[in-house]
């Protein structure tokens, strides 16, 4: 499988040839590059993002260059070779000027590995790959363009999320906790012969909480599920205690799928399994096959159970609402992520979303870009 994913990043001719030609350059400018060390380049940017400027700038950082000095030599060529500047221009600097948001960027540099000496000369100043879209962050998916909606994945790649911790019975150290650490300043007072001089607190531990996520990926949401399966990958990335499921007319697993460094590859793989993507609904049967095959099992148990649908449903209300009355006696919290949400002011637009309403702690959006970076900073609080 890393193969695979290595020759789907690196199989446009175009960005290989373009590679190995800025590495025969820094050669014929005097850098001990080699073919070994080309190849390396070219692998380190397929492990990462090719249309990033900043990536393939530290890839070829990393694998061409050995000693200090040849960082000017390298600089020149990389700004000659992909930011199309002539030799010998002056640079920017980058608070001298703002970029229009969604054109262009900028990126500062530094000259120096971190934690290394600060340098007198100004960081280098390399552009982020030009476009012509203005990526708006509540710009409804259904409005968006494929260009866009490629965009959005990327920023969803990149968005960072805190998981919700839950409170062990066990203690830790605390300077602001709420319990008196009385053994503790027990043993100080008899290992110093003295008095102890302050309190001593402590508190419970903290540890992530599990994250349950159940995705619709019926036909109706088709304009959000590959955008929320995308978030949960993040989600995935950034806690390993989160289980997603993708549901239509039955439920599956995808979990495994999503752990791949390559997130093209993993929702490839997710699309791959799920047979019934853009197909029926039956949110009802899904989430009873997940209480009665996961739930029960532990899964679920202290949880906080994350619901992506737009509620729009063709299965049995009544197998709907004993399946949710379940699902709450089982986990912490449970969310409801609706695109349809703000549809009618609130009004639940649905009869799935009707009986689901008692057994749900939250309802949220997830309709946009703005609305899944907003769960994701509350998420660390709703858990």
């Amino acid at each position: 499988m890393p193969d695979q994913e290595h020759d789907a990043a690196t199989g446009d001719p175009q960005i290989v040839d373009r590679l190995v030609a800025f590495g025969t350059a820094l050669r014929e400018a005097g850098l001990p590059v080699g073919t070994d060390d080309v190849l390396t380049f070219c692998g380190a940017v397929a492990e990462l993002t090719p249309s990033d400027l900043e990536d393939v700038y530290w890839s070829g950082r990393t694998t061409l260059v050995n000693r200090r000095d040849h960082l000017p030599v390298y600089d020149e060529l990389f700004r000659r070779y992909f930011l199309h500047v002539p030799a010998g221009a002056e640079r920017k600097h980058t608070k001298d000027r703002h970029a229009p948001q969604g054109s262009t960027g900028t990126i500062n540099v530094p000259d120096a590995e971190p934690g290394d000496r600060e340098s007198e000369e100004p960081p280098l100043v390399l552009g982020l790959q030009a476009s012509s879209l203005e990526i708006e962050r509540t710009k409804k998916f259904s409005a968006c363009s494929d260009a866009e909606l490629a965009a959005v994945r990327r920023m969803i790649a990149r968005m960072r999320v805190e998981p919700p911790k839950r409170r062990t019975r066990r203690y830790c150290n605390d300077p602001s906790g709420s319990v008196i650490d009385v053994r503790r300043m027990a043993r100080a007072e008899m290992d110093l012969h003295t008095a102890a001089t302050a309190l001593l607190r402590m508190d419970r531990k903290r540890k992530p909480r599990t994250l349950v996520l159940l995705l619709d990926v019926s036909g109706s949401m088709a304009d959000h599920s590959r955008n929320l399966l995308q978030f949960a990958y993040s989600m995935r990335q950034a806690a390993q205690k989160v289980e997603v499921f993708c549901f239509g007319t039955r439920l599956t697993r995808v979990t495994p799928l999503l752990d791949r460094r390559n997130p093209d590859a993993a929702m490839r793989l997710a699309a791959e399994k799920v047979v019934d993507w853009d197909g029926g609904t039956r949110i009802g049967d899904s989430v009873e096959t997940f209480v009665k095959d996961w739930g029960r099992r532990g899964l679920s148990r202290g949880a906080t159970v994350i619901i992506c649908s737009d509620g729009l449903d063709r299965g049995d209300p009544a197998v709907l609402a004993v399946a949710m009355e379940k699902l709450e006696r089982l986990s912490h919290r449970i969310v409801w992520m609706n695109p349809l949400h703000d549809a009618q002011g609130g009004v639940p637009p649905t009869l799935a979303m009707a009986v689901v309403g008692p057994h749900i702690d939250e309802i949220t959006s997830g309709k946009d870009l703005a609305s899944l970076e907003d769960f994701a900073s509350r998420l660390a609080q709703i858990g």
